[in-house]
């Protein structure tokens, strides 16, 4: 029965025609300004220091709990990377979130 639900729906939006004009525009696929050079290589820095910022992070964080563990101290700094982590995460992710909610 949803086999066939989907059958249809396929069938009829693969009739549909593309309004005229050809669709809906793609700004992502343009052409960055003139000039703009410049502020491609200040976000270009910046990432790079992001991402060696990230990996400091992850460096202290294992240095911490080395420490701590031999001192028999420990646990609190999984916390802690798990804040880098995610700031990682977040970092490697910015370009495809924001072409998303551009």
């Amino acid at each position: 029965m949803h086999f066939e639900v989907l059958n249809i729906a396929t069938d009829v939006l693969t009739q549909v025609t593309p309004p005229p004009g050809g669709g809906i525009p793609n700004p992502g696929t343009g052409e960055a300004p003139p000039g703009s050079e410049g502020v491609l290589t200040i976000l270009k820095w910046l990432a790079w220091t992001v991402f060696g910022l990230a990996v400091a992070g992850i460096l202290i964080c294992a240095g911490t709990m080395m420490v701590n563990n031999k001192r028999g101290q420990g646990g609190e700094h999984a916390g802690a990377l798990a804040w880098v982590l995610g700031g990682c995460i977040l970092a490697a992710s910015a370009g495809g979130v924001v072409g998303a909610l551009v």
